[in-house]
């Protein structure tokens, strides 16, 4: 965070939530909010486990974020001295 009211702050989350009206809220019509909630959910679902995105090398976010927790533990073991 750069400073208080910068726009580059807020950046990602606005261009994500930009993202998620153009394609889910204001094509659709929702009768109560249970609907557009349910809606939320379905769209945060397919957007991190479905959607490949350009910033992350067309991998989904689930793929990058998984693959952080798949890097062995043991590796940096193996070349600490030992004691």
């Amino acid at each position: 965070m750069d400073g208080k009211s910068r726009w580059a702050d807020n950046i990602m989350i606005e261009r994500w939530f930009r993202s998620l009206k153009t394609e889910r809220i204001y094509i659709n019509e929702y009768h109560n909010p249970r609907e557009l909630r349910s809606s939320i959910q379905d769209y945060i679902h397919s957007y991190n486990i479905f959607r490949p995105h350009q910033a992350l090398d067309y991998a989904t976010p689930d793929e990058v974020y998984y693959a952080s927790f798949t890097a062995s533990p043991d590796a940096d073991l193996d070349s600490a001295p030992a004691c």
